[in-house]
């Protein structure tokens, strides 16, 4: 019998050679079981083994969700086209690593009071904007400031809500004081809103221009169509061995994946779960299926009939096969939600709260109950909001149908997406990048005042535990009361969550990826430009 040659074994064992993760003898041994011969497998440990990330080239990045409407100002940040943008020219306190850990950006290294109602944070001094400005303590400070204040318009404004005061001490020292503790704040640093800017004479950010100090500065682009980068000469860390970045919005799947396999672009941020077992027979592709606390939802503005009845909200709760969409379109890429925006993958998971199965029998005799029998609704997606957003949008109404709900299944435009139709419409399909803890996605989309909470829910016995919470240094009594938030969500909140969604996204096998990929966002945390090389 002639052996064949397992490309994805051979990947995984050139990257592992590549960062002194196997030995000679193991590389060999087991790219024979992959295919190969014992002289190849040789020919192949000389090129690969240990071998440092080469600089060059320009990297063509396609991403699944951008618009026209987007914008510079980080307070307004909400597609992936910026989300990644922002990742890529401009840079933050900290930074999530591929191991999942919190390691440095801007900050060097920051440090807690007693009682974690003050961080101090120390920049670094080799970091400066791409307009030659030496990042100091100011433009922190300003950046900061950008999205609190009555008169702030940000998306990140309720992850700020505890500071009091942020004052420097020199050049390169920020010290924040909160309101309460919080255990959390470095990591809350890592939200992508909360890029820094260069600060004005006013004490508000020049965010117009485009000005970062990022790995990469922008040479020119158009929102929702495509961005041209290059490598910033000024940048502060490791990495950022291409020359040029281009990244392009390709909206339309089939699009994104032409354009991967053709060679049209290097990489892409989602690929269609459905083509996914195609994809890996493709020798020149490689697939990262990687689970996260990435999450699909489906929030249910609780201050609008028929979504203000608990009793309604939990039909159609029980009114979804969750299994079978994972299975159908996830195509197992997936781990089945509960209707609490906490992932496994994320610290203090309630692992003994029972789960939330398809019961429409159940659901008919609440609907019957809120006087809400033969209920009709429509519910808005796109295609760019998750590969197959639409076909699950249309299986969720089959499954509805047993519980006696008629869901209209409306197909809005891909483009301004989440301008015009999410937080305005009462019932959509939403896809959330992950976060590194559950009180960061919590105080961002189900805070009481937050400017993302999607259902638009309100739960006085919620928002306390989220406080009390977020000061907590016990860990114990952490996990214990962010099990009963995650209770109070499943059973009383608007949002259904059908469940975590893994980041299933792809490049040519051109390109070089580290071991350890980060799990915060597609392509290595979008970090995919400063991270990832040319192999040749």
């Amino acid at each position: 019998m002639t052996k064949t040659k397992d490309q994805d074994m051979i990947n995984r064992l050139e990257s592992a050679a590549r960062t002194g993760g196997i030995t000679k003898r193991e590389f060999i041994r087991y790219s024979v079981l992959a295919g190969l011969t014992a002289t190849t497998a040789t020919g192949l440990w000389s090129t690969k083994a240990k071998a440092q990330p080469k600089s060059g080239g320009t990297f063509r990045w396609g991403l699944h969700d951008g618009n026209t409407s987007d914008s510079h100002d980080p307070g307004t940040y909400l597609t992936r086209q910026m989300i990644f943008m922002a990742h890529t020219y401009r840079s933050f306190l900290t930074m999530i690593m591929g191991d999942g850990s919190l390691g440095p950006d801007l900050a060097d290294s920051w440090e807690a009071s007693a009682d974690a109602s003050e961080w101090t944070f120390k920049l670094s001094e080799n970091a400066s904007f791409h307009s030659g400005k030496k990042l100091t303590a100011d433009d922190v400070i300003a950046s900061l400031n950008h999205h609190r204040g009555d008169a702030s318009t940000s998306a990140a404004k309720a992850l700020l809500a505890g500071v009091t005061d942020i004052k420097k001490d020199g050049d390169y020292t920020v010290v924040v004081s909160l309101s309460g503790g919080n255990a959390d704040f470095p990591w809350l640093m890592t939200d992508y809103h909360l890029c820094i800017c260069p600060a004005k004479e006013d004490g508000t950010i020049d965010w117009e221009s485009g000005d970062g100090t990022g790995p990469y500065k922008i040479d020119s682009g158009e929102f929702g169509v495509q961005f041209n980068l290059s490598r910033h000469d000024g940048w502060h860390r490791e990495g950022a061995y291409f020359d040029k970045v281009e990244i392009i919005v390709l909206n339309d799947p089939n699009a994104r994946q032409t354009a991967l396999m053709t060679g049209d672009v290097d990489a892409v941020s989602l690929i269609e779960l459905k083509t996914m077992g195609l994809l890996q027979r493709n020798p020149n592709i490689k697939i990262h299926n990687i689970p996260s606390a990435g999450a699909i939802t489906m929030p249910m503005h609780c201050n609008a009939a028929p979504f203000d009845n608990v009793d309604v909200r939990n039909a159609l709760k029980l009114a979804m096969n969750r299994d079978e969409i994972i299975e159908k379109i996830a195509f197992g890429a997936a781990t089945k939600g509960n209707d609490f925006h906490h992932s496994p993958a994320q610290p203090y998971w309630p692992d003994d709260l029972p789960q939330r199965e398809y019961d429409p029998d159940q659901a008919k005799s609440l609907l019957k109950k809120a006087g809400a029998e033969g209920l009709t609704i429509n519910l808005s997606t796109a295609d760019s909001v998750y590969a197959g957003a639409v076909d699950m949008a249309v299986l969720y109404a089959e499954h509805a149908k047993a519980a006696g709900i008629n869901i209209n299944v409306v197909r809005e435009p891909n483009d301004g997406y989440y301008s015009d139709v999410w937080l305005k419409k009462p019932f959509c399909l939403v896809s959330w990048g992950a976060r590194p803890t559950p009180d960061v996605m919590y105080t961002l989309a189900y805070k009481d005042d937050a400017a993302w909470n999607e259902s638009y829910w309100q739960n006085e016995q919620f928002n306390k535990l989220l406080l009390q919470a977020k000061a907590e240094l016990d860990d114990a009594k952490r996990a214990d009361m962010y099990r009963e938030m995650a209770i109070l969500a499943k059973d009383d909140g608007g949002t259904i969550i059908p469940f975590f969604n893994n980041f299933v996204y792809a490049n040519s096998t051109k390109v070089g990826t580290p071991d350890q990929l980060a799990a915060s966002w597609e392509n290595d945390g979008a970090r995919a430009a400063s991270r990832w090389w040319f192999e040749s």
